[in-house]
């Protein structure tokens, strides 16, 4: 996901007129605190899981159809140990076959203990070289898969901009929005989402995320065996 810092950051001013267009009652209100949240990788060092300022933290688990993040079975205990609603995402590249993927990213997951509540997400920001259609068809499938095998609604992640572009369809599925051009909470959803779930709004030591769901609809949306 830092390969979106740099693109987000050019893009800010451009994202935010257009945002400037949406209905405003998209926006979560200021007044109203947000639970927050960070999602890391192998490159994320120090953070504070127990500090209580945070609501859930979100892992990466794997990329493509064999690379599976080092640091991921640590991350992945430490959330849960730490009471935090947890989160665990693949970096998808649309040059692949789609169940590929999703079948090596719920390999690494179970493996390292799927639990009730969990969230799966899908970290889609490059086309591969691939057109619109077949991004999206190839988002489709992959989010389709994981529903069959899971019972999950896994998330849809990505730069407002990639979503709307290749979001048809897909606004169903809980969306994880990425737009560092606007305070936390303060975003619009693209088109075809009707809101967003989760707003990343920041890269520093981290990346900085709110949620407009409280702790317990998040879970709601995570795995449940009785939907299998």
């Amino acid at each position: 996901m830092k390969r979106l810092a740099k693109l987000l950051a050019a893009s800010a001013i451009a994202g935010g007129a257009l945002l400037h267009l949406a209905a405003p009652s998209q926006a979560v209100e200021r007044s109203r605190p947000l639970p927050q949240g960070v999602d890391v990788s192998t490159y994320d060092r120090g953070v504070d899981w127990g500090g209580g300022r945070l609501a859930f933290g979100i892992a990466k688990a794997t990329e493509g159809t064999g690379h599976d993040d080092a640091a991921f079975a640590a991350n992945w205990a430490k959330i849960r140990q730490n009471g935090l609603v947890r989160g665990a995402y693949h970096y998808g590249h649309p040059k692949n076959d789609p169940v590929r993927e999703a079948d090596h990213f719920l390999s690494a997951v179970t493996s390292a203990g799927l639990q009730p509540g969990d969230l799966l997400m899908l970290d889609l920001e490059t086309t591969d070289g691939r057109s619109d259609h077949q991004v999206n068809a190839w988002a489709e499938r992959w989010l389709e898969h994981v529903q069959r095998k899971t019972g999950v609604k896994a998330f849809f992640y990505s730069s407002w901009s990639f979503a709307q572009e290749h979001g048809d369809g897909l606004g169903g599925y809980p969306l994880w929005v990425a737009h560092y051009g606007k305070a936390p909470g303060r975003v619009t959803a693209p088109s075809p989402w009707k809101q967003w779930t989760i707003h990343q709004y920041a890269s520093t030591d981290h990346d900085h995320n709110v949620s407009r769901l409280a702790a317990d609809q998040l879970r709601g949306l995570g795995y449940n065996p009785s939907q299998r």
